[in-house]
């Protein structure tokens, strides 16, 4: 059931705070907690307690108010997912001024555009990598005064302040400091993605993330078993500028006292998953879609294993489901806890997964066939939903309904608009978006609500379904409106496709192009015989064979679908789309002007007749 706590109540428990204090609480009860872990270059690790964090940081406050951040100023910083990342952010926001992430990938112009908006006066970047793109538009930043170095050597310029002196001073007083910010002062600003325009600054307050922060331990003290927070491990490897990692990664840590294992590279974070095992794992889709393939493909090189394991998935499955809504008989139970033992637990064992008490997909739809099936092999993986203006988070439950992004988060008000459109209110709701005031009077309405752009439905238990974007249903030439992510979602329920994006606007039927998935077309070319170039996944999205199986698994994959809706024709890709490109975004959602634009040549050959 959703919590009966309101906005109000939740409003009444952070009078007086701001984030450095509730850091200062979070202090005293959790200070000797091992919070951040990191591996060294020889493969070892190495460790920050909270009280190691809260010395740095007040080092950190007297050298940032040494180079005159002061209350208001901005501070873009510009870094992977390391550990110097907590203590610096929490520094600027003791000093009263606000930190803007920056993301790693940015180009010079990108960096450019970004930092002149925000007005910042001091970036602090990693290396001398991302100094270079500072320096190429260097004249074109006027507002940077200073310019901070994580990582430096002897030819760092004297005109760049090096973080080794920065921690070197004596630190300031945190208790004095944390009486410098209030509720209503900038926490951070988020620049969302771009997908259909230049990026817009998310104003988020210091109330706008407390508030949440106590809204989602609400939600997780009434829905888990979890009463405390404190030493729950977190793999942190999404970009610190995208809002979910913010919060989970981050500020989760700074409240309360969570153990982050900071991943710098995506690249390795299968790898870190398997030796961090986290009790906390957070992933947009595409993450969970990979730890899929990457199993299935490895069950498909011996296919007495692969048969008998989705026997016991598929008689697990709505065992699962009874034990979700606490309705499984004993003798049922048994059955699951036998499969776990024999088949289910060494699954979880060999991905990481194994201790995982709270998953969660975001930011984009999970086919509801994957979020079952990680759930009916002992995953508690729920989908939640939220967006940069409302701190990530607008509904989650723990006990998951696959195809639905749960109820109504603790202290929010979700309703739908006459238009179908999905809107929101709450103590999470952003402050508006920078210097665009014009904007955010579109975004949020004389009542409060905000208007989130999707097209959702609520069912009688108040569970939330996201059908699409407004703005990205399909029109074809018939007028029907079609929404994309549906059916993209079940494409890439057909075994060899790891990437979707349907078609048509305009146009007299539904197409799509698909991108074949990596582990999984490994796995049919060696059942096939397939070596050398004929095994790399561009000749193998030449091959009839490959496109044969496709296109049989078509059938099955439209066939919740009407004839009007369904896709009836696709194109099979043999490069995988990267995030932060022109294709997609850096959480991997669909860039769909870049994609109709890059490939006009493909879609267009689709309705050749």
């Amino acid at each position: 059931m959703p919590s009966t706590v309101t906005s109000e109540e939740l409003h009444a428990r952070i009078v007086g705070q701001n984030i450095p204090k509730r850091f200062l609480a979070n202090l005293e009860r959790n200070g000797d907690i091992e919070v951040l872990n990191w591996q060294t270059a020889d493969g070892g690790w190495e460790s920050l307690t909270l009280s190691q964090v809260a010395d740095h940081t007040a080092r950190l406050v007297a050298a940032l108010k040494d180079l005159g951040v002061s209350p208001g100023d901005k501070v873009v910083m510009m870094m992977r997912n390391r550990q110097e990342f907590h203590a610096l952010d929490l520094a600027v926001l003791f000093c009263g001024a606000t930190p803007v992430s920056i993301y790693n990938s940015s180009a010079p112009d990108q960096i450019q555009y970004l930092v002149n908006d925000s007005g910042a006066s001091v970036a602090i970047l990693e290396d001398s990598g991302f100094l270079e793109r500072f320096e190429s538009v260097r004249d074109k930043i006027p507002t940077i005064q200073h310019i901070a170095l994580i990582e430096t050597n002897d030819e760092t310029g004297d005109d760049i302040v090096r973080y080794s002196d920065m921690v070197a001073f004596e630190p300031a007083d945190l208790a004095a400091e944390a009486e410098t910010a209030t509720l209503s002062d900038l926490a951070t600003i988020i620049y969302t993605s771009g997908t259909t325009g230049p990026p817009k600054g998310v104003m988020l307050s210091h109330s706008n993330v407390v508030w949440t922060l106590e809204s989602v331990g609400q939600s997780m003290r009434d829905q888990t078993d979890i009463d405390d927070f404190a030493g729950k491990s977190h793999l942190s490897y999404l970009p610190m500028a995208h809002v979910m990692e913010r919060l989970l990664g981050h500020y989760y840590m700074l409240d309360f006292g969570t153990k982050v294992y900071c991943c710098p590279e995506t690249s390795q974070m299968p790898a870190m998953l398997r030796e961090s095992r986290p009790s906390l794992f957070i992933g947009v889709p595409r993450v969970w879609e990979k730890l899929y393939a990457g199993v299935n493909a490895a069950l498909s090189a011996d296919p007495d294993k692969e048969r008998q394991f989705n026997e016991a998935v598929a008689a697990g499955s709505p065992i699962m489901a009874k034990m979700t809504r606490g309705e499984a008989t004993d003798e049922e139970i048994a059955t699951w806890n036998f499969l776990d033992g024999v088949g289910f637990k060494p699954v979880r064992e060999l991905i990481g997964l194994d201790r995982v008490e709270i998953g969660i997909s975001g930011a984009a739809p999970i086919p509801a066939e994957i979020l079952d099936w990680f759930r009916t092999i002992g995953v508690p993986l729920s989908e939640g939903y939220g967006m940069s203006e409302t701190v990530a988070v607008l509904s989650w439950s723990s006990a998951a309904k696959p195809g639905f992004v749960g109820q109504a988060a603790t202290g929010v008000e979700i309703t739908i608009a006459d238009d179908g459109e999905v809107l929101a209110r709450g103590g999470n709701i952003f402050e508006g978006y920078l210097g665009l005031p014009d904007k955010t009077a579109e975004t949020i309405d004389e009542d409060g609500w905000l208007h989130t752009g999707d097209i959702g439905v609520l069912d009688d238990e108040g569970y939330l379904k996201i059908v699409d974007r407004k703005k990205e249903l399909i029109i074809t030439a018939g007028g029907k409106n079609i929404s994309p992510a549906n059916l993209e979602a079940a494409l890439k329920m057909i075994p060899l496709i790891g990437q979707a994006c349907a078609v048509g606007e305009q146009k007299p039927f539904v197409a799509a192009l698909v991108v074949l998935d990596p582990d999984a077309s490994a796995a049919w070319a060696a059942e096939h015989g397939l070596t050398g170039d004929a095994a790399t996944m561009t000749e193998m999205a030449k091959n009839p064979d490959v496109i044969a199986e496709i296109e049989a698994g078509l059938a099955d994959a439209m066939a919740d679908f009407n004839n009007a809706e369904s896709v009836k024709k696709v194109k099979v890709l043999g490069e995988e789309w990267l995030p932060d490109s022109e294709l997609l975004t850096p959480t991997s959602k669909l860039k769909r002007r870049g994609i109709l634009a890059t490939f006009a040549d493909e879609i267009e050959a689709l309705y050749v007749r």
